[in-house]
């Protein structure tokens, strides 16, 4: 099992290439994930959840079918609710979409930014860190209830600390 100080190191190495914020789902099952680590901007994710934008999101929706990385600026045919361009708004003009499944678990994530499109090797890096928390936060034999505890009470810290 990975340490947490790992798993810390890595989420703040994607925080700093994502200005505008980040959501990345690991683990999925169904349609939720086992952890959830997001900080794009609270008036935003407020709208998103209002709205109930998560199964009509390009984002998610190439996530659940696609695996590897693409630029949401390629994603607008994907758009039918315009969710991309609404985003805008909360200075989530650039990003990129990343994918992995392993042995049938699949995590994925969004980046954004607001000054210019992520270049081939951010993406390469920010894709390296998905993979390696994808990988550090998988159980095959079930995770130590202590364990899933700091990994939970991380995921709460990081989402909500843009809301203060």
């Amino acid at each position: 099992m990975a340490d947490i100080r790992k798993i810390k190191v890595l989420l703040e190495s994607v925080e700093n290439l994502a200005p505008s914020g980040f959501a990345i789902a690991f683990h999925i099952r169904l349609t939720s994930p086992d952890f959830l680590f997001q900080t794009y901007p609270k008036d935003w994710t407020d709208i998103y959840s209002e709205k109930g934008y998560v199964m009509q999101d390009p984002i998610v929706r190439w996530g659940f079918t696609e695996t590897g990385s693409i630029r949401w600026s390629l994603l607008a045919e994907m758009d039918d609710h315009n969710i991309i361009e609404q985003s805008l708004a909360f200075g989530m003009k650039y990003g990129v979409a990343i994918a992995t499944d392993t042995g049938g678990s699949r995590s994925f994530a969004g980046f954004s930014r607001p000054d210019r499109e992520y270049t081939d090797a951010e993406i390469g890096q920010l894709s390296q860190c998905v993979q390696a928390l994808h990988d550090m936060t998988a159980s095959q034999d079930g995770m130590d209830e202590s364990w899933r505890t700091e990994l939970h009470q991380l995921s709460v810290k990081m989402t909500h600390a843009t809301t203060t």
